[in-house]
């Protein structure tokens, strides 16, 4: 039996509408994240006092990498570099191949390999005919096709498990994983929200050492746990209904961030929650992850 803990706390007060991927970098001891729907990717330390830096773009953001020169962006009609010294972007030509179809699916999740290879989603949510991508040789490449809500990336510690979930479906599937080559076997089904009577969709990811996964339960108001066999094994509350994803930071990886949203909440949902739309964090036990940087492209 689980019970939900309320240890979640503010970590920087914000107003973002979509807030998604965030990405701990350690060696600069920076968080990186996106506000999908204003087009905002931010940069801040924990440690310091200066507010975070913020770099607009034209279009939607749906997710940041780290690359050596800064971030790799993946704006809605395709992927661009972010110098953060300069704020200067830059195009690697790589477009995205759904965005100039009708409706234009744009970016979504999306996150690198332990080989440092970008993998990155999309989404329909009214018509499906989204897909999981990988970012290979200049191109990308579709690995899973008839998705609605690309979602829920990431990797087990020994490479060996990719995980990824079609938010809709409530499911979260592990495919074999070959990190040398980047190839992915036939998924399964590995954890069932409604096996668990959880409530929301699983949203954002992260995997700690231990091979557990973290999901964020969008609309379901909670950080969801599981052991490496899919076992639930801890809640935790989030005041707020909609988290969205989730990165360990901190100079020990002992920091869970979480990005929440406030988009579809009317006014008196937001008075409810005040603390919908900003950064929160939990202080756990087990470290998480170091996220691995762009070097295959």
């Amino acid at each position: 039996m689980t019970t939900l803990s309320n240890t979640v706390e503010l970590a920087l007060e914000l107003d973002m509408s979509l807030g998604e991927s965030p990405v701990w970098s350690a060696e600069e001891h920076v968080l990186y994240w996106v506000d999908i729907n204003r087009g905002h990717v931010y940069a801040w330390s924990p440690a310091g006092l200066a507010p975070p830096r913020r770099y607009d773009f034209e279009h939607t953001v749906g997710c940041v990498a780290l690359t050596e020169e800064g971030l790799l962006v993946a704006t809605a009609p395709g992927l661009a570099h972010l110098s953060l010294s300069s704020g200067e972007r830059s195009d690697p030509g790589v477009t995205n191949p759904e965005w100039g179809l009708e409706g234009g699916n744009r970016f979504n999740d999306g996150r690198c390999d332990p080989a440092g290879r970008f993998w990155v989603g999309t989404l329909n949510p009214d018509e499906g005919g989204a897909s999981l991508y990988r970012l290979e040789d200049g191109r990308l490449v579709a690995v899973k096709r008839d998705l609605h809500i690309a979602n829920g990336l990431a990797f087990s510690p020994d490479g060996r498990w990719l995980y990824h979930t079609d938010s809709p479906t409530r499911r979260v599937m592990r495919h074999a994983f070959d990190a040398a080559t980047g190839e992915v076997g036939a998924g399964e089904t590995w954890i069932d929200l409604d096996a668990h009577d959880l409530p929301g969709v699983p949203d954002g990811a992260a995997v700690d050492i231990d091979g557990h996964y973290w999901s964020a339960l969008y609309g379901g108001a909670r950080v969801a746990r599981f052991d490496a066999e899919g076992r639930l094994v801890a809640q935790y509350a989030v005041p707020c209904p909609n988290p969205t994803m989730l990165a360990f930071g901190g100079r020990d990886l002992r920091t869970l961030y979480i990005t929440t949203a406030t988009q579809d909440m009317d006014d008196q949902a937001l008075r409810r929650h005040p603390l919908a739309g900003s950064l929160l964090s939990l202080e756990v036990e087990t470290p998480g992850l170091a996220e691995p940087c762009l070097t295959r492209r």
